[in-house]
This record gives C-alpha cells, sequence and structure tokens, in this order.
C-alpha cells in the first residue's frame, strides 16, 4: 500500500515538474512536439531510475559512514554525470538506433535539475504513512524516483500537445511562442492542484 501512495504522490499530488518546480528547462525548451517529449520523458524515467538508485548508495554507504555528508550536492552531480555518459557510451556499441533516436535528450539529462532534485529528496526527505514518518529504503527510494519520472513524462506529454493544439490555433502576435506557453503551464499546474489532498 505504501509503494502506490508513493506512486500517487509523485506522480500526481506532488509533481516533480508542476508543483515543485524541477526540471522546468526542459519541459519549456523540449516541449514543442510530443515525440521528442515522450523521448525525453523515456530517457528521464531510466536515468532518474539509476542515478536514486547509486546515489542512495553513495550516500549510506560512502557519504555518511565517512561523515561528510556537506559533499553530497557535489558528488551527486559527479556520479549523474558520469551515469549518463556510461549509458551514452553503452547504448552507442549495443543499440546504435536506439541511441540516434535520444539523440541530444542523453547530453540534456546531465543538466535536468530534476535528477539532482530527486536523488537528494530521496535521502534527506521524511515521507508520512499512516501518521509515521520515516525514511525510505531502497527499494522506496527507486519506486519514487520511478514515479517522479512518470509524472515528469506525464506533464512534459500534456504540454507538448497542448503546445501543438495552440499551433493549430489563432493566438494573437504578442502571446505567440513563450508567453502563451507560460500561461498554458501556468493552467497545467492548476490543473494538477486539483489533486493536492489525495494523499
Amino acid at each position: 500500500m505504501e509503494y502506490i501512495l508513493i506512486i500517487i504522490s509523485a506522480v500526481f499530488v506532488n509533481n516533480i515538474l508542476l508543483a515543485q518546480f524541477l526540471g522546468v528547462c526542459p519541459f519549456l525548451g523540449v516541449s514543442s512536439k510530443v515525440s521528442t517529449a515522450v523521448g525525453m520523458s523515456g530517457a528521464v524515467c531510466f536515468v532518474m531510475a539509476v542515478a536514486t538508485l547509486v546515489t542512495y548508495l553513495v550516500q549510506y554507504y560512502l557519504l555518511v559512514p565517512l561523515g561528510i555528508q556537506f559533499m553530497q550536492t557535489i558528488t551527486f552531480i559527479l556520479v549523474i554525470a558520469a551515469l549518463v555518459q556510461m549509458v551514452e557510451i553503452i547504448l552507442k556499441k549495443i543499440s546504435p538506433s536506439l541511441y540516434q533516436a535520444l539523440g541530444i535528450f542523453l547530453p540534456l539529462i546531465t543538466t535536468n535539475c530534476a535528477v539532482l532534485g530527486v536523488a537528494i529528496l530521496v535521502v534527506s526527505k521524511e515521507f508520512t504513512f499512516g501518521g509515521e514518518a520515516h525514511m525510505l529504503n531502497l527499494a522506496g527510494s527507486v519506486v519514487y524516483a520511478i514515479a517522479s519520472a512518470l509524472g515528469f513524462g506525464l506533464a512534459m506529454t500534456l504540454f507538448a500537445g497542448l503546445r501543438e493544439q495552440l499551433d493549430l490555433n489563432e493566438v494573437p502576435k504578442a502571446m505567440k511562442g513563450v508567453p502563451i506557453a507560460l500561461i498554458t503551464a501556468g493552467i497545467l499546474a492548476m490543473a494538477f492542484m486539483g489533486f493536492s489532498g489525495l494523499v
């Protein structure tokens, strides 16, 4: 039951993009087409799950025992960058077609603050279940990361669909481009606020 609550909370209630405003750069920059939004979402989902797994282990088996938790942010950034490079190299050798399909998305993930944000949230945030506050275990952390990535993907895909629809409609000249995109993003965030109180 706890995992279901984690998933609902991460996807809808505390959406990483629309409630916590992490990963806004790709949200605005890569969401002009649904196909690119889906590609970016898939890549982020994979990297976020693996990065959370590795950073969780680094935090509790390296940083905490050595008493160097103050190195958390820089260590996590290095781990995420190394993981993205490793995934890029492996994909290039094993599946060139998938590597070509992802294209620019893989290097973009290195600078996506949502990946770092989720890794830090997992090790620093206390989650409340049934009135009790406790830290997530490793399995809960990975479930939270995957659910956050799915929430990221849902928001990106919805926003890309809305932007494609806006391109087909007549928008006042002063509102074309970024202004109407920001207004649409605000309305989408308000729609997701309707899920607050669900968990």
